[in-house]
């Protein structure tokens, strides 16, 4: 089990402070250097926000991710417990956003890149827990209301026991 971000939807008013902290951790200061007319705006999350709830959804970084099982061209893997995409080995097929049961992969344009026939090239973009970025996932230390928390592998097993227990308890003869 690896760790991941989660949104709570009572805490979280759909500023999306956390998709400009993504995208900022990933581009560094260069982010401020671009011509916002050259550049597209990618994170790698993505706040869903309704009249009544709104949170962010990204990837869970799955012990047997679906997305990296069917990912014909092997772009995606497992780096420091981070399930991560190499952008120059994606194809752009699509599979792993189909094969989400989250919605946390999205295809995105890579920069100006055009494909043979002229068109955009587009690879997948998913969360990676910020890896590599000092403090870990930026879109959590940003929240202005603290929506956003790590899970650990340990808080993920306690969460398990717990409501093992609490079946078990339920299932036993009066």
């Amino acid at each position: 089990m690896n760790g991941y971000v989660q949104g709570d939807p009572l805490l979280c008013i759909g500023c999306r402070t956390c998709m400009i902290a993504c995208v900022v951790a990933h581009e560094g200061k260069r982010i401020y250097e671009i011509d916002p007319d050259g550049y597209d705006f990618h994170p790698k999350l993505k706040v869903v926000k309704t009249w009544l709830v709104s949170v962010p959804v990204q990837c869970k970084h799955c012990e047997n991710p679906a997305c990296q099982s069917v990912c014909k061209s092997e772009a995606i893997s497992r780096v420091d417990g981070a399930v991560v995409v190499d952008r120059e080995k994606c194809i752009g097929c699509k599979s792993c956003a189909d094969a989400c049961p989250f919605g946390a992969v999205q295809m995105v344009p890579l920069g100006f890149v055009a494909n043979p026939d002229g068109s955009r090239r587009v690879v997948a973009n998913k969360c990676d827990l910020c890896r590599g970025v000092e403090g870990g996932p930026a879109c959590r230390r940003v929240c202005p209301t603290a929506a956003l928390r790590f899970v650990e592998h340990d808080d993920v097993r306690a969460i398990v026991a717990s409501k093992r227990a609490g079946t078990v308890a339920m299932t036993r003869p009066i």
